[in-house]
């Protein structure tokens, strides 16, 4: 039987496992509220990252996918080494999609309604693309990931939320 002691290093374990991702990926906690739309509240995230408030395993969860990490990196013993370094948020505009010809967009639009579908998500105006979703991508319209990447740029489908760290299709966009 755990006792309160246990349940408080528990939430501290957490936390440090919440900050550290969130600092790697470089965000404040203000940040990450307004890059969230207020869907993560200052004040609580900054009370889980302290281990002064325990987090459930569906706030956990949601929250290891808006920071794009597996959510066992953020439980105690359940990633043998560091919290990786941020991984690319990709967020597709489903407006800006619905622009794009559907000879070249078809199957990309298939998969978002796909996915919307086993989401029950209907009425969002953007999709959040896990890593797993991207090699599916890849796989369908066969071409490696940075390749995907810039396609979508040349769509111009990528909502702003998007942060793609570590590809050619960002330092192309950023080039003078």
């Amino acid at each position: 039987m755990s006792t309160t002691s246990d349940n408080r290093s528990y939430a501290r374990e957490v936390g440090a496992r919440l900050r550290a991702v969130r600092t790697q990926q470089g965000h404040s906690l203000q940040q990450i509220e307004t890059r969230s739309d207020g869907q993560w509240k200052t004040a609580a995230l900054g009370s889980y990252e302290r281990g002064d408030r325990m987090i459930s395993i569906g706030r956990l969860a949601a929250l290891a996918d808006f920071y794009g990490v597996p959510v066992h990196t953020l439980l105690p013993g359940g990633h043998p080494g560091p919290v990786p370094a941020q991984a690319a948020r990709v967020v597709l505009n489903l407006p800006a999609l619905a622009l794009v010809p559907a000879d070249d967009a078809g199957p990309l639009r298939r998969w978002v309604a796909h996915i919307q579908r086993e989401r029950g998500d209907y009425a969002g105006r953007v999709l959040s693309i896990r890593e797993g979703d991207l090699r599916t991508l890849t796989t369908l319209y066969t071409l490696d990931r940075d390749q995907l990447l810039d396609m979508l740029q040349q769509w111009r489908v990528l909502d702003s939320t998007s942060t793609l760290a570590n590809t050619s299709a960002v330092a192309r966009t950023q080039a003078p």
